[in-house]
């Protein structure tokens, strides 16, 4: 790969990472990023202008308004692709590096201009998987957070009532949608805000991204996987336990145990240099080993077809990945450790841990406890 003059990124930080990773600043609306070795430009409307000037983490902020008025002067639209071509043309850069999520019509724009567009795709930038310990720091917090939320859920279940095989709290029947309730609005308390939290009892949590409905039974797995943001650093965590109110029946605990033992597995492989497809790998073993297969059933996918975990931060999903395909750890990558099995009619488990990649190992930022019958 030839090397570039620039990087280039037209987007709204709340929805891009990468542009919240290099610039600093937070806002709701598209603005542009400009990067040349290690000078950093921003190009804001006047409604951020002040705001960017006083917190993105860049070395100069001009006003949009101000290329504006140069055009109007040159008779020329004060388009963002005329505006890039005033200052790029000032700037002497000709190729320019965009992430793969790149709008195709600044592309195509500056293209009809003369430059050069190369794009690159995840991780744009590479250094965002190695975590520093202010980020660390951050995920801590949320996944202090999390575990608050699945105690208080995890209690509601422990101090529900069974009647005729259903699970009941003060006198009504207990939903998927209650547990959602109570870890939701405790994450609000801490500052988080959690989407698509995942409380899945029974054949539903055979769907792993089945988010869960209706009341619950007893003597059935009930899934919660929950996985908010923090409000105010927006980094991410991400932890999965699995329950049964009343007493789970022997396929289902052998199942669990099964689970915890190929977690285990994949924590001892864990390490600075590891390829996270060799983890993977052994997890798939260990529960082929334990008779457990995967595979097609009456058109619905059953055992282990997920992979076993995925970097974190700014984003839920980071590189590196533990899964099927190559994707080698290092030390203060941040990942997801969550083995799973899903048979429908039995039931369905999945424990996951958050841990950080240490030289000799990890260090597990996960303290929850892990029980089958609450």
């Amino acid at each position: 790969m030839q090397h570039h003059d620039a990087i280039l990124i037209i987007a709204s930080s709340e929805t891009d990472s990468n542009l919240y990773y290099s610039a600093g600043f937070l806002a709701p609306d598209p603005f542009i990023f400009l990067q040349m070795g290690s000078e950093k430009i921003l190009l804001m409307s006047d409604l951020e202008l002040d705001r960017a000037k006083s917190q993105a983490k860049v070395d100069t902020v001009f006003a949009l308004s101000d290329f504006e008025k140069r055009l109007k002067k040159e008779h020329r639209e004060p388009t963002w692709v005329n505006i890039l071509d005033l200052i790029l043309k000032e700037k002497k850069v000709k190729w320019l590096l965009v992430p793969s999520n790149f709008p195709i019509c600044y592309a195509d724009g500056l293209r009809g201009r003369g430059y050069l567009i190369e794009f690159k795709g995840e991780p744009f930038f590479e250094e965002r998987a190695v975590k520093t310990p202010d980020e660390i720091a951050h995920i801590r917090v949320v996944q202090r957070a999390t575990e608050e939320a699945a105690e208080m859920a995890i209690t509601a279940v422990r101090e529900s009532e069974i009647r005729d095989g259903m699970l009941y709290r003060n006198g009504t029947a207990l939903t998927s949608e209650d547990l959602k309730q109570i870890i939701n609005v405790r994450l609000m308390e801490e500052g988080c805000v959690a989407q698509h939290t995942i409380v899945a009892s029974g054949d539903q949590g055979c769907d792993p991204h089945n988010e869960g409905s209706g009341p619950i039974a007893a003597h059935t797995s009930i899934i919660m996987d929950i996985f908010p943001r923090s409000s105010h650093t927006l980094y991410f965590a991400d932890m999965t336990r699995t329950v049964v109110k009343g007493r789970a029946p022997d396929p289902l605990k052998r199942i669990y145990d099964t689970v915890l033992q190929a977690q285990e597995a994949a924590f001892g492989m864990i390490r600075d240099g590891v390829d996270g497809q060799k983890i993977h790998e052994q997890v798939v073993s260990v529960f082929e080993r334990s008779g457990f297969e995967t595979g097609t059933v009456h058109g619905r996918m059953q055992g282990y077809f997920h992979g076993t975990g995925h970097g974190l931060g700014l984003d839920i999903h980071e590189y590196p990945r533990i899964g099927r395909s190559s994707s080698v750890l290092k030390t203060d990558h941040v990942v997801t450790v969550e083995p799973g099995l899903y048979y429908p009619g039995v039931g369905a488990v999945r424990i996951e841990d958050l841990v950080q990649v240490t030289d000799t190992g990890y260090v597990n930022l996960t303290s929850a406890p892990k029980i089958l019958e609450v």
